[in-house]
């Protein structure tokens, strides 16, 4: 019993990681404290699973701006075509939608749960629900087993597999109970935080907007007045502030800057087409064919009409002027705003909508070729739990899969040469 492997978390790195070491031979113990496995893939992508990207995997380490370089090893091994082909084994036909992102053909994220369970069940993984880890037991220098908290029974282990996930949607079961268990053993945890977050506006005016999405729009973001980045497509406004695929991929420096009680702004830029020349010509034509109408009634071939009164109280141009009387300076006041809409951020939606935890155990002390812990031999960690992170469009289930997969591997052949 001393030679078997017991995953701790029943999320993609855990799953992933539980098939491959049982698949390579070793006794496997799958523990899960909820009562289900793959709580958080089940609402992934909208409950449709967002399950990796299909582009050129030897680009994928720049989408993860936390320690992307680390993923290096394990997407190599186990890498977007290698994770298709084995959901396909499995009868999960996917497909490929904008940005590259891989959904399964069925829009349905419980045929990837599904799968899952077939390859613990076909590989002979042992699962135990509704059950907490306590602590990894170790001798000082090797893992020796683990503690489970409910029932206190102690399971010998010769290799645990730590794939808790961060502490992003508690309601799965992902409530940082990781960090702790290597906080225990001496591992360094980088403060985790909310990633891939929506975010809350000192402004009211987005509630006005709520349910309008922009596309083809760009993005900034602004920390104690420098730019730090700029993204370009689709955005969301809602009754709390800002949401949608760029501000959720900027949200994770708004995060960090946050915790650090930095101002931070994001400024839009709804034409990012045109120059500041371009835009200033174009509203001076859109101006000649409507010169006799009100301004409130002159802006529908330029903005969405919902948008029209808010950007015209922001002008702090009187609504009612007729556009023939609109100053040269109110113009350029209405270009400038509608390239540089300025909004206040006050905070995020926080973890318990966060789709993601930046931080977690630090990367430096887990050796990336097998995803083995530096400190305690037989410790291996995997998934979420890791201070990786990356943006929306599937990368970060591919991390999960691809170190999963890994753990499991090096953890089967460390039990068998070494235990």
């Amino acid at each position: 019993m001393g030679k078997q492997v017991i995953v701790v978390g029943g999320g993609a790195a855990g799953m992933m990681a539980a098939g491959q070491a049982s698949a390579c031979g070793a006794e496997v113990i799958l523990i899960e404290k909820m009562k289900r496995l793959g709580s958080k893939i089940a609402i992934s992508g909208k409950g449709r699973c967002n399950l990796t990207n299909a582009g050129d995997i030897a680009d994928f380490t720049r989408y993860y701006p936390g320690n992307g370089k680390f993923l290096y090893a394990s997407l190599k091994e186990f890498d977007n075509q290698a994770l298709m082909e084995f959901f396909q084994k499995y009868g999960v036909k996917t497909k490929i939608e904008r940005g590259g992102r891989v959904f399964p053909e069925a829009d349905d994220s419980e045929v990837i749960v599904k799968a899952l369970k077939e390859f613990l069940e076909k590989t002979g993984v042992k699962l135990i629900l509704e059950q907490a880890v306590e602590r990894i037991i170790t001798d000082e220098e090797r893992v020796t087993g683990l503690q489970l908290k409910q029932s206190k029974e102690v399971l010998p282990a010769g290799a645990v597999i730590v794939a808790t996930g961060g502490a992003s949607f508690p309601g799965t079961g992902s409530t940082g109970d990781g960090y702790a268990m290597a906080e225990e053993l001496g591992h360094k945890v980088i403060r985790p935080l909310p990633a891939l977050v929506p975010l809350r506006t000192l402004e009211q005016w987005p509630k006005e907007l709520q349910g309008l999405t922009l596309k083809n729009v760009s993005a900034s973001i602004w920390i104690e007045g420098k730019k730090k980045a700029e993204e370009f497509g689709e955005m969301l406004f809602t009754h709390f502030g800002i949401s949608g695929p760029i501000i959720l991929t900027l949200s994770r420096i708004a995060s960090h800057a946050l915790s650090l009680q930095q101002k931070v702004e994001i400024r839009i830029n709804l034409k990012p087409a045109l120059t500041f020349e371009q835009l200033d010509l174009r509203i001076q034509r859109d101006f000649a064919k409507y010169q006799n109408k009100q301004l409130k009634n002159a802006l529908d071939d330029l903005l969405p009409k919902s948008m029209i009164p808010v950007m015209v109280h922001l002008s702090q141009i009187d609504p009612e002027k007729i556009i023939n009387q609109v100053s040269k300076e109110e113009r350029k006041r209405l270009c400038r705003l509608l390239q540089e809409l300025q909004l206040h951020i006050t905070a995020t939606l926080g973890m318990g909508v966060a789709i993601v935890t930046s931080g977690g155990i630090d990367v430096k002390q887990i050796n990336p070729a097998t995803m083995e812990s530096r400190l305690i031999k037989g410790l291996f960690l995997a998934g979420e739990v890791i201070d990786i992170d990356g943006v929306t469009g599937g990368y970060n289930l591919q991390a999960a899969f691809s170190t999963g997969f890994k753990a499991g591997k090096a953890a089967a052949h460390y039990v068998h040469t070494t235990v």
